[in-house]
């Protein structure tokens, strides 16, 4: 009977310590690397080819949305397409756990605006045989694998759970009983395997962008206090595990941003993760604040991490659909209802000046520089290819506010628009890689699927920003993209290519890495599509030893586990 199940033989070994790469064999037994040097060919069940090729840790993505798609989606995609093994659920404070039969339904909805997922695609695709997030993570473990998926405990639905809907939207201050409840229900979600908890703090009248709720109104963890995080914090800190994930934007009057992740760090004692460092068309070196700060924490010995966006994809979208400029309160109240609704609000004259005069720029480049990328009407097809600003000249209308809303209400709504994003810029980019303690990711995978393809973000980390532009090692860029990650989050058996290590591994050719076209794919339930793009040159992709990709490909293979803390 042969030693391993696996030899992955003569391949160019990135172990995702930081240390120098090496050529080698790596033995693969029961799931996890039994060896690593030269091994006989007479051991191995199945040989794999590496010679030529890189072989790495698989890469662990700590910012996913994947709570529902993972019940449709096997290899949560675009994530599994794209060297991913492992992806973090439960992100931002919203999941679908815990959730009361007759809440199913909102918060579904809920999940339609914040996250832009298709209700009809939740609906249909969502099995609901659970309340509780114990009995969620047991339905998790029932579905079918093919990347391991790492839960988070969203704080949304346990505030709604313990205060009531309508309070907890209000953003009052829970009671000390109700505080307990929470901290109850929090040890008991951790108990059953969460590996820590997160939530979005974003006040409508903060300057960071809001994403809205579906009525258009703030999520309830965006009006959360500070003494709830500090007492859920304080669990983290009684267990002595765990880490929490947060993305906050706070006002001047009162706490400030920083010191709303200083006091959770203080209280729990425990990694935070601190989102997000980017760069900014509009508003240069503000990246460079953030990193001033996180070193500065480092310091003070406070367990901060900066995950960083490190992708360059833009945002394609049609007006039917768009709510990324919720940031606005003139663009959230137009972008409100159903298309017909929407078409009387874009066409009013009266709302245009608002909409003009509080330019949305935190998402996209400003509509001056938005394509106007396809047009379904044959009367439009002047303006394809033109940015907004160009259009506007055209027209004779006074901004590109106005060109883009009226081509768009004469094409009903379904004109393609694309605004590259504001982290584009490549020096920036240089600037953030060149700091070794910000973790890559933030894909929002499962999320605003129709918009963006930011799962693509490893095959371009490596493809585009290492072996083209040299922005950092291959060495470092593996550490980055899998230990660093894994050891965030606590993920002690993941991330490095080392003896005892369970075999989550990316074969694949730098040569030939790269993304294909983007592309809309009619693959989801309820007869819904999104946008997608996948990746060339991942010659295999093992996860718990079995191989998931195999040349770029689906193997159908769910070997992925649900990965619950355990202490």
């Amino acid at each position: 009977m042969p030693d391993f199940d696996v030899v992955i033989r003569d391949g160019m070994i990135f172990d995702g310590t930081g240390g120098p790469r090496y050529r080698a064999d790596i033995g693969v037994k029961d799931g996890v690397i039994a060896e690593i040097g030269r091994i006989p060919a007479s051991r191995a069940a199945r040989e794999i080819d590496a010679g030529g090729l890189n072989v790495a840790p698989g890469f662990v993505d700590t910012h996913t949305h994947y709570d529902a798609q993972l019940f449709w989606d096997p290899y949560c995609s675009l994530s599994g397409w794209h060297g991913v093994t492992s992806v973090v659920i439960g992100n931002c404070g919203f999941g679908f756990a815990p959730v009361a039969p007759d809440f199913r339904d909102r918060a579904m909805q809920t999940m339609t605006r914040v996250e832009a997922i298709p209700y009809e695609s939740m609906k249909a695709g969502l099995p609901w045989d659970w309340e509780t997030f114990p009995e969620f993570l047991d339905s998790v473990e029932r579905t079918n694998k093919a990347v391991n998926l790492v839960p988070c405990v969203p704080i949304a639905p346990m505030l709604i759970r313990v205060m009531g809907f309508d309070r907890a939207k209000a953003g009052e201050l829970p009671t000390d009983l109700e505080h307990e409840q929470l901290k109850d229900l929090l040890r008991e979600s951790l108990d059953a395997g969460g590996i820590g908890w997160s939530a979005q703090v974003l006040p409508p009248d903060g300057p960071a962008p809001v994403q809205r709720d579906f009525d258009g109104g703030p999520m309830v963890t965006d009006v959360m206090h500070l003494e709830t995080a500090v007492a859920l914090a304080e669990v983290l800190a009684e267990r002595n595990e765990g880490s929490v994930q947060l993305t906050v934007g706070l006002g001047d009057e009162g706490v400030s941003t920083y010191e709303f992740y200083e006091r959770v760090a203080e209280a729990c004692g425990r990694t935070v993760i601190f989102n997000v460092v980017q760069g900014n068309s509009s508003q240069p070196g503000q990246h460079r604040n953030s990193m001033k700060w996180l070193a500065s924490c480092r310091e003070r010995g406070l367990r901060i991490v900066g995950q960083s966006l490190t992708t360059r994809a833009g945002f394609t979208f049609t007006l039917d659909e768009w709510n990324l400029y919720d940031e606005n309160d003139a663009w959230m109240e137009v972008t409100l209802g159903n298309v017909e609704e929407r078409l009387e609000k874009m066409a009013d004259p009266e709302r245009r000046a608002a909409l003009r005069d509080i330019i949305p720029i935190a998402t996209t480049i400003p509509p001056e520089g938005v394509m106007i990328a396809e047009v379904r009407s044959s009367r439009l097809k002047e303006f394809e290819g033109l940015t907004c600003g160009e259009a506007a000249e055209k027209l004779g209308v006074p901004h590109a506010v106005d060109a883009m809303l009226d081509i768009a209400v004469r094409d009903r709504l379904q004109t393609t628009f694309y605004g590259e994003s504001i982290n584009n810029d490549l020096e920036v980019l240089r600037d953030i890689l060149g700091d070794p303690h910000l973790m890559p990711g933030v894909s929002d995978g499962g999320a605003h699927t129709k918009f963006i393809t930011v799962g693509r973000y490893p095959t371009e980390f490596l493809a585009e920003l290492v072996r083209d532009h040299q922005m950092c090692s291959l060495e470092h860029a593996h550490y980055r993209l899998s230990a660093l990650p894994a050891r965030t989050v606590g993920l002690a058996d993941r991330g490095t290519l080392e003896l005892g290590k369970a075999a989550d591994i990316v074969v694949y050719d730098l040569d030939k890495l790269s993304i294909e076209p983007m592309e809309i794919a009619y693959d989801f339930p309820g007869d819904e599509w999104r946008r997608i793009q996948k990746a060339q040159g991942y010659r295999y992709v093992l996860v718990n030893g079995d191989v998931t990709i195999e040349d770029d490909k689906e193997t159908h293979t769910y070997s992925g586990s649900l990965l619950r803390q355990t202490g």
